[in-house]
């Protein structure tokens, strides 16, 4: 197993190919870490999830995560990146964060089917990812930052009065091209802003941890 790094309450699991969350890292790890970092595994599972119990951060980027996804509950969860996944429903996505992330303020599903822009669908324009943002913001209205831009005060009454007609219905025979890495060569999965990653964030208390296999 690789070494995974993590600084103060920062774990780094990065590029592992693993399909779910490793066991031994929730157990040594688990009631320590507030920022999470899985980004390029094949994660189809977040079974161990709920062994992190004080996170603030969670970034899952590029992994095979899909509609079945268990959310556990994490009342301090303020942040959360599942770019480039396999996730198509978003109604299904925003109740189970509405009922078990209570806090959450940050959230980017860009390269998802359920994220109409044109890096997951070449037919949509700016008018269906603004439709998709009104209605993610009335679903989720203390959200303070939406995939690649923060959320806007006329977008808050925009979507107050009219989110609930934005629902977006995707036809079922859309087929998700996630495989597909030409569309997204030269894009930047960084969409959070830069106050949630700080040099702060990553100071501290924990060393260079080491599992032996």
């Amino acid at each position: 197993m690789c070494n995974p790094a993590a600084t103060q309450a920062q774990l780094s699991y990065v590029g592992q190919d693993v399909r779910r969350i490793p066991s031994v890292l929730s157990k040594l790890y688990g009631n320590r870490v507030h920022a999470l970092d899985m980004s390029y595994n094949c994660l189809t599972s977040l079974q161990e999830l709920s062994n992190f119990p004080h996170l603030i951060e969670l970034i899952l980027d590029n992994n095979q995560l899909s509609d079945s996804i268990v959310l556990p509950y994490i009342r301090s969860l303020h942040t959360l990146s599942l770019n480039k996944n396999n996730i198509k429903n978003l109604d299904l996505l925003l109740t189970k964060i509405e009922h078990n992330l209570p806090n959450l303020r940050y959230l980017s599903l860009l390269g998802n089917l359920a994220c109409p822009n044109q890096l997951s669908d070449s037919e949509k324009d700016e008018e269906d990812y603004q439709r998709y943002r009104y209605y993610v913001i009335y679903r989720l209205p203390n959200l303070q930052f939406l995939d690649s831009r923060p959320v806007c005060n006329e977008e808050r009454k925009e979507a107050a009065q009219k989110g609930k007609y934005m629902k977006i219905i995707r036809p079922s025979h859309i087929v998700n091209d996630n495989n597909d890495d030409s569309s997204e060569e030269n894009f930047n999965y960084s969409p959070l802003p830069t106050l949630v990653k700080t040099a702060q964030d990553h100071q501290g208390n924990f060393n260079i941890f080491t599992i032996e296999s």
